[in-house]
């Protein structure tokens, strides 16, 4: 877990200091509200993840199958972060600009992340995949359909409305799943 939690670090710290150069020269390119969901969404799935994923530290016995499923799972919250905020927006005008520009890889990889969830969870057993109810499969493919909706549409609304949802489920999800003090 040692190096998957540096791996969601570096994630986080892509996130901050993306949101860092945004405040410490906000006309250098212009931001867009959508956008900044998703920074919160990712950045909160990846405290979230690594919350979760904490517990595999009972884990009796290793394998290296295991070690670098984990990894891999780490490696894709990484992605989603660099493409948030990249070392350069290229010829993107704007973060609106850039994110629609790389929103089939960053749905794409979400995507992935999601299948990679349930295969998690399924790994974890039947008893602790049932343990979650009909709401886990349900929210996967609901969250994966709004994916495809943010592959497909380069709509504002289409964008907001999926970012807003994604987000809106995962603070539900954290709230209710995790001792958080309201």
């Amino acid at each position: 877990m040692m190096l998957a939690a540096i791996v969601i670090g570096l994630a986080l710290t892509q996130l901050m200091q993306g949101v860092g150069r945004i405040v410490e020269n906000p006309r250098a390119s212009k931001i867009w509200w959508v956008h900044l969901v998703w920074v919160a969404h990712t950045g909160l799935l990846s405290v979230f993840w690594w919350w979760f994923e904490f517990g595999l530290r009972r884990t009796p016995v290793w394998t290296f199958q295991l070690y670098a499923f984990v990894l891999g799972y780490a490696f894709l919250i990484y992605l989603i972060c660099t493409i948030l905020f990249p070392s350069d927006l290229g010829e993107a005008r704007d973060f609106k600009q850039y994110f629609l520009s790389r929103r089939r890889w960053f749905f794409g990889i979400l995507i992935a992340l999601l299948i990679v969830d349930v295969i998690d969870t399924l790994s974890k057993g039947a008893a602790h995949f049932a343990s979650l109810g009909l709401e886990y499969p349900l929210s996967q493919a609901a969250l994966v359909l709004l994916c495809l909706v943010g592959i497909v549409s380069r709509r504002d609304r289409a964008q907001a409305a999926v970012a807003v949802l994604a987000f809106g489920y995962l603070v539900l999800r954290v709230v209710r799943f995790f001792d958080v003090a309201i």
